[in-house]
């Protein structure tokens, strides 16, 4: 494909992966969010086999659905920014197999439950489920929080790429606090969903008490997280020259360590200061929503703050992708990192083609499946897990 035939220059095309990168990442966090936040609620919202086969069944028609848009991020990973999917999945290789690990159990929690009916045998698969809830909810965090500071990232000559830390030294305290977050965010949006989905009752109870508690932590932690970012010593400076429209190689960029640098971009660009004001607004407007049995804006407040907190994380940190704490020349950005020119624009051809069908095929199942379970349903509806 000759480059003059494309209608954008490769820095807009660049631009345009991040942002769609982005949009990917808060699609899973909204969908697929929710579910991961029933799962981590179970055991606490649900008492009886009738209370949890009630909850369960609020996700278990969308929840495989809902694990596209994590595929999809991968995906965009792998073919728009392959420096990115090298370093992240190979240095983060043993926190990836925790998380595959946790997500296995929640297929096999769902079809394997119901198989016995022995108390001791679907308690051990609830526990499962959450594991499968809670565990990639807290690493999915930590991770956030180890690209906000930094990774021991090194790329020699042949742009091979080595990680020279480990799975412990993955959860530092700033990094546990993102994780928290990432706790608190789809433990509150999971809580408004069950508001949402189930009948009034013991269930509906329980879920608006810990998704009110959910909402005041999602609130503190993210306030507490932006003034560490600000007064911790966080952030990165590009000191070579940006050329934007230059074949990818990390090794023409240098960056160094600044503190308070993730905050430059919010002075250049007033109008990013929106994510940081969605992420509070959203998990306040939840809050209230929660506490006065306002269900659909309990939900639409979660979803308002899990968009505010990953567009703040992405905005703040722009252009840098994946940040190198041990090589100057090793950090990933969206100038240096991309796929080449035609790949961006043949992979947005068939975006533009196929997100919107998903879209719409998402809108219209949840459409379908819209309305209140009850325990009579479960009882009595053979398809129900």
């Amino acid at each position: 494909m000759n480059p003059l035939d494309i209608p954008f220059d490769y820095p807009t095309l660049r631009v345009i992966w991040w942002v769609l990168l982005g949009t990917l990442l808060i699609g899973f966090a909204l969908t697929d969010g929710f579910d991961l936040g029933v799962a981590a609620l179970l055991p606490f919202v649900a008492r009886t086999d009738g209370e949890r086969r009630l909850v369960i069944n609020t996700v278990g028609p969308t929840w495989e659905g809902n694990q596209v848009w994590f595929i999809l991020g991968g995906g965009a990973i792998f073919a728009a920014w392959p420096f990115v999917y090298a370093a992240s999945f190979s240095g983060f290789y043993l926190a990836m197999f925790l998380v595959l690990a946790a997500l296995i159990l929640r297929p096999v929690g769902f079809k394997y439950r119901s198989k016995r009916p022995g108390t001791a045998w679907r308690t051990r698969w609830d526990w499962a489920l959450f594991l499968g809830g809670a565990i990639p909810a807290l690493v999915f965090g930590v991770a956030v929080g180890n690209v906000l500071e930094g990774v021991p990232l090194r790329l020699d000559s042949d742009l091979r790429s080595f990680y020279e830390g480990g799975l412990l030294g993955l959860f530092s305290p700033f990094a546990l606090l993102c994780g928290l977050l990432s706790v608190a965010m789809v433990v509150l949006h999971g809580a408004a969903f069950l508001s949402v989905k189930v009948e009034p009752g013991p269930v509906h109870d329980r879920a608006r008490r810990i998704g009110s508690w959910a909402g005041i932590a999602s609130l503190a932690l993210f306030i507490i997280g932006g003034f560490w970012v600000a007064f911790g010593g966080l952030g990165f400076r590009i000191t070579s020259v940006v050329v934007p429209g230059a074949p990818s190689n990390p090794m023409w960029t240098t960056s160094v360590a600044q503190g308070g640098a993730w905050l430059l971009n919010y002075g250049a660009h007033p109008w990013m200061l929106l994510a940081p004001v969605l992420g509070i607004g959203g998990a306040g407007l939840a809050l209230l929503g929660i506490r006065h049995r306002l269900e659909i804006a309990a939900l639409a407040g979660s979803s308002i703050s899990a968009l505010g907190i990953i567009a703040t994380v992405g905005l703040s940190m722009f252009p840098f992708i994946l940040p190198s704490t041990v090589d100057a020349h090793s950090s990933l950005t969206v100038w240096n990192a991309s796929s080449s020119m035609p790949t961006l624009f043949i992979m947005l051809i068939a975006t533009v083609i196929f997100l919107p069908l998903i879209l719409l095929y998402t809108a219209w199942v949840y459409r379908v499946m819209w309305g209140r379970i009850t325990g009579a349903d479960v009882a009595t509806n053979p398809d129900f897990y």
